[in-house]
């Protein structure tokens, strides 16, 4: 399986060495406890770059950041692991208290140089007590556009099973149709399907100095972690940390064209891979899809409120399934319930982009690897509408591009 830790140019990794290496790291930090807790409670971002390794740590006080560093780097050092950079976070000391913080976090050393002296519950000499500085986390306002791709659309839902990926596939072929110039990125780590969706579940990206080159599908520059797996049942189990690194790894090293267009797939939920996207990745606007089914609206009004809550504009809600016409005697049925999409959009002042049916027809599109836009069905002018009201708007929350800049 392909290692999603970023790797020195200097040397290269077999992917068996770089599996080897990274259950290593986590066997370590599993085992390495600090008051009797794994010290892998309390790692908030990890990160391997060949024989470094990066933690984001925040550690409960009177931890001695020196002294875990030389333990873990003794203990890392026999799998291959040489350089351990600590981003450390303790709690700041309480008023008329006579604890005190290291002054300054210790630097990047080689793990190896020295031995330690004392266990890691061991206070250290250093005195001027202060809290630690951290720093903010980006936000959207603060993140510049990427210079090959004039949008970015994030498609979003609170749970699962709304179709989701299915409009995503058919938003994007209907926004190509409209004449732009369209990629897909599928940040559905846990459940990639854009592959299979777009019928190039077969094809493989290529590399190019250290870059993926998207795969083309139909067209559009497509990558996805299903295109990196080994086969359709290879379980992607992976803790939030990797998975986001696996998200940014297919959004920064891979070499897009000149894009109108971005559209990303995303998992279901409110969690680690759509906060590392608020806060890293440039986006334009959200598209919200659910069903008219009460307990899909409360999860989409989450998703609704994250993306208040990170300063992305929503660009509108897509309600899924609103309507069931049946083959055989032509009734139509409200299966899921009415006026779903229509109450979200008129709570949180935003469009309704549209309304899509609940047909096999659909479903059978994109199990065959030709969605309907592709097909040109009777239901591809649902998504081109759909497409059509997206970009009625979207210029208005377009990011300012910086041309001079080097990505």
């Amino acid at each position: 399986m392909f290692n999603f830790m970023k790797k020195k140019t200097t040397k290269t990794e077999t992917p068996q060495q770089q599996a080897e290496r990274d259950s290593a790291v986590d066997k370590v930090l599993l085992g390495y406890e600090i008051g009797a807790v794994s010290i892998a409670t309390m790692v908030t971002g990890l990160e391997r770059d060949g024989e470094a390794l990066t933690l984001d740590l925040r550690l409960p006080k009177d931890s001695n950041p020196e002294v875990i560093q030389q333990e873990l780097g003794q203990l890392l050092h026999p799998h291959g692991i040489t350089t351990i950079h600590m981003n450390v976070r303790l709690p700041a000391p309480e008023k008329g208290s006579g604890s005190s913080l290291p002054k300054q976090m210790p630097k990047t050393t080689n793990a190896m140089e020295s031995q330690p002296s004392s266990g890691a519950n061991n206070n250290t000499s250093s005195t001027n007590a202060e809290p630690p500085i951290t720093k903010a986390a980006p936000t959207q306002a603060s993140l510049a556009a990427h210079p090959r791709i004039r949008h970015i659309i994030v498609v979003a839902s609170g749970k699962g099973g709304v179709g989701k990926s299915t409009t995503t596939v058919n938003i994007a072929l209907a926004l190509q149709k409209l004449g732009n110039r369209v990629g897909v990125l599928d940040a559905d780590i846990y459940g990639p399907s854009m592959p299979t969706m777009l019928g190039v579940a077969d094809v493989k990206p290529q590399l190019e100095n250290e870059q993926f080159v998207p795969v083309d599908a139909h067209g559009m520059a497509m990558l996805s972690i299903g295109s990196l797996l080994d086969g359709d049942n290879t379980p992607v189990a992976w803790r939030g940390p990797k998975a986001t690194g696996a998200l940014m790894q297919l959004y920064n090293q891979t070499n897009w064209p000149q894009l109108d267009y971005l559209v990303i797939d995303m998992p279901p939920g409110t969690g680690d891979i759509q906060l590392t996207l608020a806060q890293r990745i440039p986006v334009t606007g959200a598209v919200i899809v659910t069903t008219p089914q009460h307990v899909a609206l409360l999860d989409a009004q989450k998703g609704v409120e994250m993306f208040n809550k990170t300063n992305i504009p929503v660009l509108g809600v897509v309600e899924n399934m609103a309507l069931h016409t049946c083959s055989n005697c032509n009734h139509t049925e409200a299966i899921f319930g009415t006026g779903g999409g229509e109450f979200i959009a008129e709570q949180y002042h935003v469009p309704l982009l549209g309304q899509l049916p609940l047909a096999s027809g659909i479903r059978a599109q994109v199990d065959k690897g030709v969605p309907s836009v592709l097909a040109d069905d009777e239901f591809a002018q649902y998504y081109l509408d759909i497409a059509k009201n997206i970009e009625t708007n979207i210029n208005k929350f377009a990011k300012p591009v910086d041309d001079k800049r080097i990505f």
